[in-house]
């Protein structure tokens, strides 16, 4: 999905959909979501370029703390909107369900969940494409 003017398939809106849930999620339960998740899985499941996906994943994170990054992003043609919207749309709900499920889990536990996901995608980024 390099082309940032195409039209999104339904399977593409299924995959932003889930990528938003689970790093909504995510956030929630061990406060990881945004480049930790959304990056590279717009990078490894939809084909976005580095940039691309940096730019587009900034547009979650818009109001207050990246306008200045998005904006710096979209300048250079680096954000997909359409992406961005769909994702932020379910990291909301996915955020709400995994804070209400990482207070119902112990200390330890959750931090070797985070690290496990640290790990398991700092070597998919380094021996990736």
């Amino acid at each position: 999905m390099n082309d940032i003017t195409k039209k999104l398939t339904m399977n593409e809106i299924a995959i932003l959909l889930l990528v938003g849930l689970a790093a909504g999620f995510l956030s929630g339960m061990v406060g990881v979501g945004g480049g930790i998740i959304v990056v590279p899985a717009l990078v490894y499941f939809l084909g976005f370029s580095q940039h691309s996906a940096q730019g587009t994943t900034l547009f979650m994170f818009l109001f207050p703390i990246g306008i200045l990054a998005v904006l710096n992003y979209h300048k250079a043609g680096y954000v997909d909107w359409k992406a961005a919207l769909f994702i932020c749309t379910t990291f909301v709900a996915g955020s709400y369900f995994g804070s209400r499920l990482a207070v119902t889990i112990d200390q330890q536990t959750v931090k070797k969940i985070f690290g496990s996901l640290i790990i398991i995608m700092g070597i998919k980024m380094l021996l990736g494409k």
